[in-house]
C-alpha cells in the first residue's frame, strides 16, 4: 500500500491483516485487457518463509522469503500476459491453449467482458 503498483491494489482487512482484497487489470495488449480481476489473498502463519498457492514458479520451486506481495501480484498480473499451460491450474484451459489457441484467446476476450467488467 506504501508503495502503489498501477493496474494493483490490495487492500487487508481490518479484522485480519494476513488477508487481502486484491483487484488486478488486465495487462494492455491481452486477450484480458480492460478486465478487472478479484483475487482474495491469505499469508500463511509461515509467511514469508512458506509460500502461497498457485501456479506460478516464484510461488513453488523459486520462492524466497525476499519475495514480497507486490512482487507475487506482479507476478500473476505478467501470467495474464503470458499464461503457461505447461503448469495449468485448469487442465482443460491448459489443453485449449495448447491446441486451439485462437480459440482459446477469443474465449478469455469473452469472458473477460461477461465476467471481469
Amino acid at each position: 500500500m506504501a508503495e502503489p503498483t498501477p493496474g494493483i491494489s490490495a487492500v487487508p482487512h481490518e479484522d485480519n491483516l494476513r488477508y487481502f482484497d486484491v483487484e488486478i487489470s488486465g495487462p494492455d495488449s491481452s486477450p484480458y485487457e480492460g478486465g478487472k480481476f478479484k483475487l482474495e489473498l491469505f499469508l500463511p502463519e509461515e509467511y514469508p518463509m512458506s509460500h502461497q498457492k498457485i501456479c506460478l514458479d516464484i510461488l513453488k520451486d523459486k520462492w524466497s522469503p525476499a519475495h514480497q506481495i507486490r512482487t507475487v501480484l506482479l507476478s500473476i498480473q505478467v501470467l495474464l500476459s503470458d499464461p503457461n499451460p505447461d503448469d495449468p491450474l485448469a487442465n482443460d484451459v491448459a489443453q485449449e491453449w495448447k491446441t486451439n489457441k485462437e480459440q482459446a484467446i477469443a474465449t478469455a476476450k469473452e469472458w473477460t467482458q461477461k465476467y471481469a467488467k
